[in-house]
């Protein structure tokens, strides 16, 4: 299992213990105060971040590279960080949830200059969670959104149901460790902590507590995996008439599964494959 299962976890997925969506974590005034900050300033701050990223940090020597990105992803874990969660996990989340709410997504926001309600505000109370609290309502509108929206379980599984078929990513985000306060429905060309992680080598988040695996015996060949998976991980063997999985570069996110009209496709515990139980 990952670090912040073993800190946060109790033996189990850390994403999983209610305690780390407790109402005590969420009244932490320093926790309150350093989410309401990067709140307010994440629109800038990402769009500055994804500047750099592509132009200073990728024209850096790789080893200064390497340590940056080191420094970099070992702050980030303090403060903000994720991990990818496949959609039967997602729901289990959602199914602990006294408050859902549906907001604008800040990096599609800060990168493309659009308000798209893919983020998810996540709450144990009654009141909406962190994000709704500390950020003022018109912060939430836009041209494109009608603002937070709150959303009851149902209505929250369908959402993200929706989003897995059109081949979002779900992960979960915390705001000082190990607080979770959102889950995110991402893709690499739009999410500064996919490209980040990805592309950068800045790890953002970790990946899934699972790897993808593929039964050749029930693979038709067909290919139509190899376009949903964002990480670079599925392969095809013309040889062999079928697809496979580099499962080193697998995130776990689940999403090659949907257009796998065999059920050829299945998540399997990471820590199941001991060269993979410490691959994150």
């Amino acid at each position: 299992m990952c670090e912040f299962c073993a800190k946060h976890g109790d033996g189990g997925k850390w994403y999983l213990q209610a305690k780390n969506y407790s109402e005590d974590l969420a009244a932490d005034m320093r926790r309150r105060r350093a989410t309401a900050r990067w709140l307010e300033n994440a629109e800038v701050g990402l769009a500055r971040t994804a500047d750099l990223l592509d132009g200073m940090f990728a024209g850096l020597p790789s080893p200064i590279r390497a340590i940056a990105a080191s420094v970099i992803s070992s702050r980030q874990k303090v403060n903000h960080f994720g991990q990818v969660v496949p959609i039967e996990d997602i729901e289990q989340i959602l199914g602990m949830m006294n408050s859902i709410v549906r907001l604008p997504c800040v990096c599609r926001r800060a990168m493309r200059g659009r308000d798209v309600d893919y983020c998810i505000g996540i709450s144990m109370s009654p009141n909406g969670g962190l994000a709704t609290e500390l950020v003022d309502q018109s912060y939430w509108g836009g041209p494109d959104t009608g603002g937070m929206e709150r959303l009851n379980l149902d209505d929250a599984v369908s959402f993200v149901r929706e989003l897995d078929a059109k081949g979002a990513i779900h992960t979960i985000w915390t705001f000082q460790t190990p607080f979770i306060a959102a889950i995110c429905n991402c893709d690499r060309t739009d999410c500064l902590a996919m490209r980040s992680t990805v592309t950068h080598g800045i790890r953002t988040m970790f990946k899934a507590e699972y790897v993808a695996t593929i039964d050749s015996e029930r693979c038709s060949g067909c290919r139509q995996c190899l376009g949903l998976c964002q990480f670079g991980a599925l392969e095809y063997s013309l040889a062999n008439r079928n697809a496979s999985v580099d499962q080193g570069k697998c995130f776990g996110c689940g999403l090659c599964r949907v257009e796998c009209r065999r059920a050829a496709i299945s998540l399997v515990e990471r820590s199941s494959i001991p060269r993979l139980a410490r691959k994150w």
